[in-house]
């Protein structure tokens, strides 16, 4: 088995239905780009699609038409969006875009002007009149309009649980606000009975995702929703216990660091979620952090993280930051870098800055050369993955609680409470391996570790 699986590209997701389709069945195609956030939209999309009697093609050739959900985050996400739109149009010829992108529809005509339709991010209903116009429904009332289950993008054994949609801060890199609009909560109760469905439909891990989960309910003013014979609080901490009682791993993503997410902290210690925060803290040092319009407090920061050790030792810290921001100093960069010596995230991911159309964080001055930039990206990933090597290596000998996402004849791919699924290392097994299937929980034995992942052998 090879040390890496391959690049699944959560980005270019692929609709996982039984190609089931009937003689003259409407049929359409999805192309999914973008963060799990996006992927979520598709499969509300193609779930709403089947329960109207259209089939899900898994490539282009088999569809009267292809939706294409697209990302606009970065420049270069705008240029992957278009080259796919671009395909798409090749390959199938009647194309329906929607998704970030879509906020800017002239962008896309311009480059594509025989696009058939072109939305905004979810716009679940502009989307399904767009695909109505293209390709009329034509069900068949005794097969096609039953309650259909939910379309996945995902493993089986996993899916995205989206909380909210839009954000209320005003990053100056950022333009997310712009795209989907200020914070808005989902009822309490709305979400924990599509948890518990998930669950129902055989998924073992919850995947809790928004713009910002540490904010859910604030819009909501934490308004208290009927459940199971009482009432639960449009809270995180409130949502993450009772998603807890569920049965399935809940891992919270893309949460910032407000004071009460150390309320977060004893339901890890509980065993009620997983001992995971996900938290874009995007630099350390305060200066760089006032330009972005972010909280500037990466000493009290150190402090929340080793309060939040104490409560839970097991915690995996994860987050994202940002290099060559305008007007990055060596000395800020050298702050960071000893900022990371301090706080020793478990898992980490960097970006270089580039422009987005619409940032104020463009007209910042100093910006910085590119070369410089690629030179601190190295220098940061190397210093991070000197950190994860380090923190594998301690796991060796450990037993672990893994789940295992898939099994071939060379061995099970596995991941550990602290593997996020595409975005985090993995645990495999080469031997004893045979008996396991996706969506097992099984105790393992660490054999040996890596810079990002670790091999092991199932407990006897």
């Amino acid at each position: 088995m090879s040390q890496n699986p391959p690049n699944l590209r959560p980005d270019l997701a692929q609709a996982r239905v039984p190609d089931d389709r009937r003689a003259g069945q409407p049929t359409i195609g999805m192309v999914s780009l973008g963060c799990p956030k996006a992927l979520v939209d598709s499969e509300r999309i193609l779930t709403r699609l089947r329960a109207e009697g259209y089939a899900i093609s898994p490539d282009y050739i088999g569809a009267d038409a292809v939706i294409v959900n697209t990302c606009g985050f970065l420049d270069s996400a705008k240029a992957e969006s278009l080259e796919a739109i671009g395909e798409a149009l090749q390959e199938n010829g009647r194309v329906i875009v929607t998704g970030c992108l879509g906020a800017n529809p002239e962008y896309i005509t311009g480059a594509h002007p025989k696009v058939l339709a072109v939305t905004g991010p979810h716009q679940y209903e502009a989307v399904l009149d767009a695909v109505h116009r293209a390709v009329p429904p034509s069900p068949d009332p005794f097969i096609d309009l039953l309650p259909a289950s939910g379309v996945s993008l995902t493993p089986r054994h996993y899916s995205y649980l989206k909380i909210s949609e839009g954000c209320n801060h005003k990053c100056k890199f950022c333009i997310i606000p712009d795209m989907r609009g200020k914070l808005v909560s989902r009822p309490a109760h709305a979400v924990l009975r599509e948890a518990e469905k998930l669950i129902e439909a055989g998924v073992r891990e919850l995947l809790v995702i928004s713009q910002d989960t540490s904010a859910y309910g604030v819009d909501r003013k934490h308004d208290l929703s009927p459940w199971k014979g009482g009432e639960v609080r449009a809270h995180i901490t409130d949502l993450a216990r009772e998603m807890g009682k569920l049965g399935a791993w809940v891992r919270l993503h893309y949460v910032y660091p407000y004071p009460h997410v150390r309320d977060l902290v004893p339901l890890m210690a509980e065993g009620l979620i997983l001992p995971y925060l996900d938290i874009p803290f995007q630099h350390a040092h305060p200066e760089v952090l006032r330009r972005m319009a972010r909280p500037a407090a990466a000493a009290k920061t150190l402090d929340e993280i080793a309060a939040w050790r104490m409560a839970c030792p097991d915690i995996t810290l994860r987050s994202t930051f940002i290099v060559g921001y305008p007007g990055e100093t060596e000395a800020e960069f050298q702050t960071l870098l000893d900022w990371m010596d301090e706080a020793q995230l478990d898992r980490v991911g960097c970006f270089q800055y580039e422009n987005v159309a619409g940032a104020r964080s463009n007209d910042l001055p100093d910006h910085v050369p590119a070369e410089v930039k690629q030179d601190r990206w190295e220098r940061f990933m190397e210093k991070a993955q000197a950190i994860s090597e380090a923190k594998l290596a301690a796991k060796v000998g450990r037993e672990l609680d893994v789940i295992v996402d898939s099994v071939d004849e060379g061995g099970a791919t596995c991941r550990t409470k602290a593997d996020a699924p595409e975005i985090d290392g993995n645990l495999y097994i080469d031997e004893g391996f045979e008996s396991l299937q996706p969506g097992d929980l099984v105790r393992v034995v660490v054999d040996e570790a890596g810079e990002y992942d670790l091999w092991g052998h199932v407990k006897t």
